[in-house]
């Protein structure tokens, strides 16, 4: 699935992202350990639409904000791309389905905290 590619002088501002079925269940457990990372696969579950980074309150800085959406892409989890100068996180739902049936569900029905 090719994410539609925003450019900007010439330079790709799309992030790289692996084959969900080259993810490990490893990857995608070490990054779901973390509380800040579940709340932002949890709001864009709720939100049932693309987010940006700007648009989920998260009780970090920025600069971890930043890197708390690294893990979640580099896992496979989410899919980011640009829109003017938004950074839009996608949930990649079918594609975790397809390979991991049923995590995210798991993750998004449990209540917090558990």
């Amino acid at each position: 699935m090719a994410a539609a590619t925003a450019k900007q002088g010439g330079r790709d501002r799309v992030p790289p992202h692996p084959e969900v079925r080259d993810v490990t269940l490893q990857q995608v457990l070490d990054a779901l350990v973390d509380p800040v990372r579940r709340l932002i696969v949890r709001e864009l579950h709720a939100a049932g639409r693309d987010l940006s980074c700007g648009t989920i309150e998260l009780p970090v800085s920025k600069s971890t904000a930043t890197h708390h959406f690294h893990v979640l892409r580099d896992a496979g989890l989410i899919r980011q791309y640009y829109v003017g100068t938004s950074r839009m996180n996608a949930l990649r739902r079918e594609e975790m389905d397809e390979v991991f049936p049923g995590l995210l569900r798991a993750l998004t029905d449990a209540p917090e905290g558990r």
